[in-house]
Order: C-alpha cells, then structure tokens, then sequence
C-alpha cells in the first residue's frame, strides 16, 4: 500500500492504495465518485474517460500511481455553482444518450477536443471521439451535441443563449 495525493476536481485527496489499482477504482470506491462508468476494463471503450492534467485517459488501466501529483477532472468536476458544463448541457438538449452509460466518457473526450480545438469540423469531431464506444448507437445525436457545444448547432436555436 502506498499513499498516493492526486487532485481530483479541485480538491487535494490522499488514498491509501496499491499503486497498480486502477484509477477507475480509486475514483468510485475510495473517493465516492461514480459518474465515470466501468465499460470493458480494458480502455478499448472508452466509458471511463476522465481528464488527467487536462488530457483523456482510460481510468481503467491507468495504475493510480500515474495519478500522483496530477490534476483529475472526472464529470463530477465539470459543473460550476450549480450549472451544468456547456458540454454537458449540449448533450442534454440534444438528447444525446439513451441509455446513458457512455455519456461521462464521450462529455470528457468532448471537453478535452473543445478545448484543444474550439471550432473543429464534423470529420474532426469524429476523429477526435474515436474510440468512445457507444452501445446504444447516439453517434448522430452525439455529433449533434457536440456541434451545439461548439456554438454550430442547436434544435432551437433560442435555446443557444447559454452556449458560448
């Protein structure tokens, strides 16, 4: 067992755990924050995306020793003073899950493309979620969300006002 001290949405935490456990693990079981989702537990779908230091990770094969002195940001940590993240919101107006299992993962990878590129093209919209699997088949309603995220398009664009 080792200590390790990571910041997770903000917040410095210190867990007690073998540096091999899963980062996956120490987020739902240690620190109580279940929005990201186990999928595959091999990273190849993508459910358990979380931001580490600004990037995507598969928390499910990320050991919690590369999460020492880190900055995580799980889908717990995107909404501020009680407003859903632009993102998150876009995936709320467009509808955007069905079963939602996905939904954390493919809000994160979405946060980390918008910040890297603002304005990106459908083409690299698709590119930039690759690999974010999707049981229920949302793609379309996804690219969708993510467009609206982007400032492109909404269902009804008078909704648009809290997209920026």
């Amino acid at each position: 067992m080792s200590i390790i001290r990571l910041t997770v949405n903000g917040q410095l935490r210190s867990v007690d755990t073998e540096p091999e456990r899963p980062l996956l693990d120490v987020l739902r079981e240690d620190l109580g924050l279940t929005g990201t989702k186990y999928g595959c537990g091999e990273g190849q779908c993508r459910t358990c995306t979380v931001l580490m230091d600004g990037k995507p990770i598969a928390s499910c094969v990320t050991p919690a020793r590369m999460a020492q002195g880190k900055r995580i940001v799980t889908i717990e940590g995107l909404a501020t003073e009680g407003r859903l993240h632009p993102v998150q919101q876009a995936f709320l107006d467009e509808d955007a899950m069905q079963c939602g299992y996905c939904t954390p993962g493919m809000i994160m990878r979405t946060v980390s493309l918008l910040e890297s590129n603002p304005k990106p093209t459908e083409a690299q919209i698709i590119a930039g979620l690759n690999g974010n699997l999707c049981r229920c088949n949302q793609y379309v309603r996804i690219i969708a969300a993510v467009k609206r995220a982007a400032g492109y398009a909404q269902k009804n664009p008078e909704e648009a006002s809290h997209v920026k």
